[in-house]
């Protein structure tokens, strides 16, 4: 394949430095031919892709503009245009290099430069599109690489854009832009790609967007609150302090002792055969070095009781008590507990009457508790009361577990606004998902996350009169250590700017639609290596459904028009 095609040929190279290199047209009539007789130039010469032929390597380059030189520019008119000879220059972005007699051999960066005299061509379609595949896929792997064809490049229609699933996904991936500019529609493009080539993805779809993917066969999909629930036993300690939001220095231990004290209830009487144990019509009684612990209907007793035993039962069953990622205790029972806790301690055993001081200290965290695991829709996503709707943990496990379902949509338009409710169950359900990468589990078949309008759920801290800020951070450590195990983020947003930099910045590939705000193009500009003052300049002038494609496995950005999905989302601009 040969890049540097006579028949294409524009100009010479007249001016070289780091950031940029000029060309000089010899002739204005070279533009004309382009522009009357060449399919590839229909839309203007400006954002092409040309060639550049060096002594022993190719450059590809981006033509960012082109001028007249003063003189010339002062004598245009529509007569001279067509009469007298005029002679342009161009400026050009060194994109990446290649070898002249391996041109498909591309070096990502640029380790030398073009010299002055070079002739500058015009790229030809076959060339670019055999590029596209390569990114972010290692030699040995290119026959086996799963990939998706995207779109075609904007100002050449006929170069499709196939990527590869490794370099979209393989470092974490961001989809950008304003409202309209066609989010939705590209993360379609990625499910479709996702099913097509037999992969796996969880969707977490605040909106119930994507249920238009419901009826395909590869599909599972779930309601939360109206199909299923995230079961409170997988929340971490942490999750279960921003639910009921004790105060630091009070109501935290309290809270604390509570849980463990219930964990130990579950435990024994789960165990019962394990230990000297009766039942005195009244109380389940546990014997330990002749001291006994009392349950009463689940809740352990601690009034006028040893510590002694408590402690011993406690030490047996340490792993599950001190496990603050697994909360295995009868929840219902937590705010009768608490009260059960405002006893102290005196000579190694509670007292005989209430702390009322500590009592009083923890009548506002018992009436929280109460209300937010009597509340219906509480209870309807994370299980409290005897659920009837289906465990979410055992839908992802059988979904992971089953090759012929690709994708799991778990929609979240039921869940409430208020009291941050989305923000902390999408935060337990990314820990759980983080948690779960780290047993290795995606490490043969990676998982792709997909979370929309992530600015709903990232970035977010939960604080308010009684509790100290805690920050919602499960897909910020996702972004930062997940990689390596298999499990794999794509965020969408409109609002770069609300997603924390630290979990921006690890995004390896960003697709970026239509940008206006000054604050969002700079958010993306630290984020990603690549996206350079030029490259962002283009950003408010896509159209909708355009986007730059840009990352760190993508040795050039690619500005490429969308194809329009087969199955599109739900949730298309109201008509007036």
């Amino acid at each position: 394949m040969n890049p540097f095609q006579h028949s294409h040929f524009l100009g010479y190279v007249n001016h070289v430095s780091p950031s940029f290199i000029k060309i000089h047209f010899p002739s204005s009539i070279l533009m004309k031919s382009f522009y009357h007789n060449s399919e590839i130039l229909k839309g203007g010469l400006v954002g092409n892709y040309v060639v550049i032929e060096g002594e022993d390597k190719g450059f590809l380059c981006k033509l960012l503009e082109i001028s007249l030189p003063e003189k010339e520019r002062l004598e245009l008119s529509e007569k001279t245009f067509s009469t007298k000879e005029f002679h342009p220059t161009g400026r050009l972005e060194v994109l990446l290099s290649f070898d002249l007699f391996n041109p498909l051999d591309i070096e990502k960066g640029v380790n030398s430069l073009p010299l002055i005299g070079s002739k500058v061509f015009i790229c030809s379609s076959e060339f670019l599109a055999t590029h596209f595949k390569k990114f972010g896929v290692k030699t040995e792997d290119l026959e086996t690489a799963p990939t998706i064809k995207l779109g075609n490049l904007i100002y050449d229609k006929n170069v499709p854009v196939d990527l590869s699933l490794q370099s979209l996904f393989a470092r974490h991936c961001a989809v950008v832009g304003t409202t309209g500019g066609g989010k939705s529609f590209t993360i379609s493009k990625f499910i479709e790609g996702i099913i097509e080539t037999n992969s796996k993805a969880i969707i977490i779809d605040p909106t119930g967007e994507y249920g238009s993917f419901d009826p395909n066969i590869k599909v599972e999909s779930t309601k939360l609150i109206t199909d299923s629930f995230f079961p409170y036993q997988n929340l971490t300690i942490n999750d279960l302090f921003v639910l009921f939001r004790p105060s630091g220095q009070v109501q935290q231990p309290v809270l604390l002792d509570a849980i463990k004290s219930l964990k130990l209830s579950k435990c024994l009487m789960d165990n019962k055969a394990a230990h000297t144990h009766r039942n005195d019509g009244l109380n389940d009684i546990f014997t330990f070095r002749a001291q006994n612990v009392l349950i009463n209907n689940g809740l352990i007793i601690k009034q006028d009781q040893f510590t002694a035993p408590f402690n011993n039962a406690s030490y047996t069953y340490k792993t599950n008590i001190e496990n603050f990622n697994l909360n295995d205790f009868d929840i219902s029972l937590l705010h009768k507990q608490i009260v059960n806790e405002c006893f102290q301690v005196f000579n190694n055993r509670w007292s005989n009457s209430r702390d009322e001081r500590n009592f009083s200290n923890s009548t506002s965290l018992i009436i929280r508790v109460n209300n937010v695991i009597s509340n219906e829709k509480f209870s309807g996503m994370f299980g409290f009361n005897a659920p009837i709707t289906l465990n979410l943990i055992d839908i992802i496990d059988i979904f992971l577990t089953n090759s012929d379902q690709n994708v799991l949509r778990i929609s979240f338009e039921d869940v409430p606004y208020d009291f941050q409710a989305r923000e902390i169950l999408a935060n337990a359900l990314g820990r759980y998902l983080l948690n779960k990468s780290r047993t290795l589990a995606f490490r043969e078949k990676p998982l792709v996350l997909f979370v929309d309008e992530a600015h709903q759920f990232l970035n977010k801290k939960v604080k308010d009169e009684y509790f100290e800020s805690t920050e919602l951070s499960a897909f910020d450590s996702i972004a930062k250590e997940s990689r390596k195990y298999g499990l794999f983020l794509c965020l969408a947003t409109q609002m770069p700017r609300d997603i924390p930099i630290g979990t921006l910045s690890q995004m390896g590939t960003f697709v970026t639609h239509r940008l206006i705000n000054h604050y969002d193009k700079e958010a993306i500009s630290s984020a990603c290596s690549t996206a350079n003052k030029e490259t962002l300049s283009f950003l408010p002038s896509l159209g909708s459904g355009e986007a730059i494609i840009m990352g760190v496995d993508f040795p050039m950005p690619l500005s490429i028009q969308i194809d329009k999905p087969l199955i599109e989302p739900k949730f298309d601009t109201p008509k007036f």
